[in-house]
């Protein structure tokens, strides 16, 4: 079996090529791919070679965990059926590359229970099912206070929003890009220099910028908390300033199953909408505009390869 998938065969070099997959197990679902959306967060590491080390990374690689596709093949143990439309949270199923996160493809192999059905009438918009998950984890709304402050104002900041408002909450968010500032749903969003504000007791960073620790701290009131959401290289700190504070940092890390069904809740109850975000399309074999749009123009919100145009 094979599949069209996109490799990244070192920074800033991708292409398009056909890849031998592993043979499906009992437990395992073979995919065949609809949409793949493009993260601006790690896959725009891997592709600009920032991503610092870690086990298991390495080039050649197929990027994409922001999967949507249609079942083809289910294993009589993988507790799927043929013709359910799933999420696929990436898959490793290539012999010629590594699958980081290996989504990105016109067919996949994957445990049947990574494979998470969705609401036929999502569409595309299914792929931002592994943000809105992401989001809900930064958040955790069921057991903690939401983020009185966002910083950013791209999908995750967008989504991590928009679930707290459907809490209850009345966020502000910091965006320093002005074409970013439209598109708010019950909060505001502005420029950091035009908010006075500083007694934010919970604090939600999904810039990335490594050096905003210092400003983010000023802004907290005695025992805040910020948490940090979006993927950094190195972070540093004046410490004095945190300890009057008694300032908390915590890091939110990958999304849970959990925090899949909780967004799938959120959506079916009509409490958050997934419309707006996607601004851009591209066939597979458009990949290097694709993935230049998508890591360059800040108008790019969240960039789609169509995987029913595929080679």
């Amino acid at each position: 079996m094979k599949a069209w998938a996109i490799i990244l065969e070192a920074p800033r070099q991708l292409a398009l090529s056909e890849l031998g997959l592993n043979d499906p197990q009992a437990g395992d679902v073979v995919v065949d791919m609809e949409w793949t959306g493009i993260s601006t967060g790690t896959e725009k590491l891997l592709w600009s070679g920032a991503m610092p080390p870690f086990p298991g990374f390495s080039y050649p690689l197929v990027p994409g965990y922001e999967s949507i596709g249609r079942i083809v093949e289910a294993g009589r143990e993988s507790g799927r059926r043929v013709g359910e439309r799933v999420f696929v949270p990436g898959a490793n199923c290539y012999r010629e590359a590594r699958g980081l996160f290996g989504g990105a493809a016109s067919r996949v192999v994957v445990a049947g229970a990574k494979a998470m059905p969705v609401d036929e009438s999502l569409g595309e918009r299914a792929i931002l099912m592994a943000l809105a998950a992401t989001a809900h984890h930064a958040v955790c709304p069921d057991t903690r206070k939401a983020p009185e402050l966002i910083v950013g104002h791209g999908v995750l900041g967008r989504l991590i929003a928009r679930i707290v408002v459907a809490g209850g909450g009345e966020p502000t968010v910091w965006e320093n890009n002005p074409a970013r500032r439209g598109g708010g749903e019950g909060y505001r969003v502005i420029a950091p220099e035009g908010d006075d504000r500083r007694d934010y007791r919970r604090i939600c960073d999904v810039s990335g910028d490594g050096t905003i620790l210092d400003s983010l701290v000023q802004r907290l009131a005695p025992g805040g908390e910020i948490v940090l959401a979006g993927f950094y290289d190195r972070l540093s700190f004046a410490f004095p300033p945190a300890f009057m504070r008694e300032a908390s940092i915590r890091v939110a890390a990958e999304f849970r199953r959990n925090d899949l069904v909780a967004v799938g809740e959120l959506l079916s109850a009509g409490r958050l909408s997934l419309d707006g975000f996607i601004t851009h399309t591209h066939s597979p074999d458009q990949y290097e505009a694709a993935y230049t749009t998508a890591f360059t123009d800040p108008a790019c919100l969240k960039m789609v390869l169509d995987w029913r145009k595929a080679a």
